[in-house]
């Protein structure tokens, strides 16, 4: 029976047949692997995600943490999840041997990870999190505090998050106001609040190891005088010990509409002993590192929640009889399944064009990844660049859509809490929020990412886009020239936009940029999968030639707008008087 949590047969096609992940076990870092351990722990990524993540998904919701003043209160299916995903060892899945990894390509890992996010969004934030810190770490931290902290994350003992965001900044992290003050024995000690820290506080590992933005004495205004600081919820010893409170409090949780699962804090650091994270007045640098991995994370949380959702309204649309087919006269005739109606096909299409083609988006900037740590660096590095704030948004908003599509499916039944499809909608409502709003992803893009290094990563990305369509077979010749002909408008309008160096005029309308590119990138994903799966029979490769041929006839053509209003330099949005509103 086929889960209605990911889709296995998907997976397969866009890690072995497209994306050729198993040629990836050539390479000295990969070489102890082969395909049959890739399926392997696909395989028990499934199980577990079935058995330990998808059973308490709604419990979860329902029964959000609860702060009674002294301690936080969990469900219990959450550890007993988490006990079992490290148990996996795909905690450490991508990391080096030396700190106990596995050495999976990244690619692998991400496709292990998302049936976990498919299955219960809330609860595999905690990994998440931990992954990406210790990371962060094994990158920038001295060795003693790799054993000290990484070690026992990366052995399930000890959790992780990131602390940006304040009550008075929340994006704008130039207005951090924490502070760090020198202790004399090569420590600092940290006062500050922060604010929006998921998974800040529970008692689900032996401590939470929190990486802190924070200012040192003396440093100067806006991010050039953060630094990146190690604080733990207790004091760790040298030995690994874990002691008595370190000044670090729970100042309440705030309850989101979705991801009730995790816990999201507010915290207050006193007096609290902290570690630098390399060099003072570096730690967004520092920071960029998690948060970008944060990002792809959330957009392949959006994409997995946007398949689930996917999965459970194409069933039930299979089984739901209602209604007769346009042209049927008899009203005595049985009602037929609603996916005979064109309209629930519609939604059926879409949503199938924007999952599957966001997970291709995902697993592609992962295998980018591997190819910067085991290919061609430079290249593979500048296109991560350029793709992390499409890889972001484009799936928040897009796989959100698929999640609306599965509410309205089902008709009355879609928003009552009979049915799972309400959920999924609001935990995926956060994704366009979380890891910097798809506003600011869409500044980033068009402010930094096809602008910098004299539009390199721009023509790096249009250049790829352009050798995709060459590859393609004839018979989708069409759609090569359509993605072709996007390129071209892509880069003359970035050109028009920064013609006359004005960043206030240019990025007016950012948006609708990161819009645009993100369709355009999607598209070329459609090609990509379209062309492995040319000449081949069978209903599977049907659906993949009939959703690119949906995305290239009903969604590409959304460009035109997006185009036509960034080469006219309307300056709406950045001229209009407020008062109005």
């Amino acid at each position: 029976m086929a889960s209605s949590i990911l889709s296995q047969r998907d997976l397969e096609f866009l890690l072995y047949e497209w994306l050729d992940v198993a040629a990836l076990t050539t390479r000295p870092r990969f070489a102890e692997h082969s395909r049959e351990t890739f399926d392997a722990f696909l395989q028990v990524s499934a199980q577990i995600a079935e058995r330990e993540f998808a059973t308490h998904n709604r419990r979860n919701d329902a029964e959000e943490p609860r702060f009674d003043g002294g301690r936080v209160h969990i469900i219990p299916e959450v550890k007993a999840a988490l006990t079992a995903f490290n148990d996996t060892g795909l905690l450490a899945g991508s990391m080096d041997e030396a700190v106990g990894g596995l050495q999976l390509p990244h690619v692998v890992a991400r496709a292990c990870f998302a049936w976990f996010q498919a299955a219960n969004i809330a609860t595999s934030a905690y990994p998440l999190l931990t992954m990406a810190n210790a990371n962060l770490l094994l990158t920038h931290a001295a060795e003693e505090h790799v054993a000290r902290f990484v070690e026992p994350m990366l052995e399930g003992r000890f959790t992780g998050t990131m602390c940006l965001s304040e009550p008075q900044a929340g994006s704008s992290l130039s207005d951090v106001t924490t502070r760090a003050v020198p202790a004399g024995d090569g420590s600092y000690r940290v006062t500050g609040s922060k604010m929006w820290i998921s998974g800040g506080d529970h008692e689900l590992s032996e401590t939470i190891v929190h990486l802190v933005l924070a200012r040192v004495t003396g440093a100067p205004a806006g991010v050039k005088g953060l630094s990146l600081f190690i604080v733990g919820k207790h004091l760790v010893g040298g030995d690994g010990r874990v002691g008595e409170r370190n000044g670090v409090e729970l100042a309440g949780l705030n309850h989101k509409m979705g991801f009730r699962g995790t816990t999201n804090a507010v915290l207050s650091f006193t007096d609290s002993e902290a570690y630098l994270v390399g060099e003072e007045g570096r730690g967004l640098a520092y920071m960029f590192q998690m948060m970008n991995e944060a990002r792809i994370g959330v957009g392949a949380g959006a994409v997995a929640l946007g398949y689930t959702g996917y999965l459970h309204a194409l069933a039930y649309a299979r089984e739901r009889l209602q209604g007769r087919p346009v042209a049927g006269k008899d009203p005595v005739a049985p009602p037929v399944p609603i996916i005979r109606h064109p309209d629930v096909r519609r939604m059926l299409l879409a949503s199938k064009t924007y999952v599957e083609g966001g997970l291709a988006l995902v697993l592609y900037a992962a295998k980018l990844v591997d190819e910067q740590e085991t290919g061609d660096a430079a290249e593979a590095a500048l296109l991560l660049d350029v793709l992390t704030p499409i890889v972001k948004a484009w799936p928040a908003q897009w796989c959100l859509l698929a999640n609306d599509h599965a509410i309205q499916v089902h008709g009355g039944y879609g928003y009552t809490r009979e049915y799972p499809v309400e959920q999924f909608y609001r935990d995926n409502r956060l994704n366009p929020i979380h890891e910097g709003t798809d506003g600011i992803q869409g500044l980033d893009l068009l402010g930094r990412k096809v602008v910098m290094r004299d539009g390199a990563g721009l023509k790096l990305l249009v250049r790829t886009i352009r050798e995709a369509a060459g590859r393609a077979p004839a018979e989708f010749a069409g759609y090569a020239r359509l993605l072709e002909a996007g390129c071209e408008r892509l880069a003359e309008v970035t050109a028009k936009l920064w013609s006359d160096g004005d960043p206030e005029r240019a990025l007016a309308n950012s948006t609708a940029y990161l819009n645009a590119a993100g369709h355009l990138v999607i598209a070329w994903m459609w090609l990509e999968q379209a062309t492995a799966a040319a000449g081949k029979p069978g209903p599977f490769y049907d659906g993949k030639r009939l959703a690119a041929r949906y995305f290239f006839t009903h969604e590409l053509p959304r460009t035109t707008a997006w185009f036509e209003l960034l080469e006219s330099g309307d300056t709406l949005l950045a001229d209009l008087d407020d008062a109005c509103l």
